[in-house]
């Protein structure tokens, strides 16, 4: 990273539940969280206002948060009982997300890519995010950290 200027935002609790059905423990049983993601961003100057990230910005990217990991099931999309999930959707006993990896290193990913997509919209390429960290809980997380290649540092 080269650019002179970070920041970090954190958006929490986002309660969920999953299941990895191909693993071979506890964690193929459908289970919950209350996820949180904390980005990491740059730029290679500040705004008009002397940010990095007027963080009064993110409302977007907060709702599409929410709109995903609140009170949602998340499944694989490969997941053997995926019809049943989708049943239960429609019978508003869940509310059913299917992902292509609901683990934490995929989201991480995954929000990384939500992030980036709204400040090359907006910002020309001045700023990025280069870094997530996904949490599931206190004592577990995953990061995914990139400079998009067409943010100009």
């Amino acid at each position: 990273m080269r650019s002179p200027y970070t920041c970090s935002k954190a958006f929490t609790d986002f309660p969920c539940c999953h299941r990895q059905w191909r693993h071979q423990g506890h964690c193929r049983f459908v289970h919950g969280y209350s996820r949180s993601f904390t980005f990491w961003f740059a730029a290679t100057h500040l705004d008009e206002h002397g940010f990095v990230v007027d963080f009064s910005s993110l409302g977007p990217l907060q709702r599409q948060l929410a709109e995903q990991f609140d009170h949602t099931f998340l499944v694989n999309s490969d997941d053997p009982l995926l019809a049943e999930w989708q049943r239960l959707h429609q019978l508003g006993a869940l509310d059913l997300r299917v992902l292509e990896n609901v683990g934490m290193e995929a989201t991480a990913r995954l929000v990384w890519g939500w992030a980036n997509a709204l400040l090359r919209q907006r910002d020309q390429g001045r700023c990025c995010c280069w870094k997530v960290e996904a949490r599931e809980n206190d004592s577990n997380s995953a990061c995914y950290e990139k400079c998009p290649d067409w943010y100009d540092n």
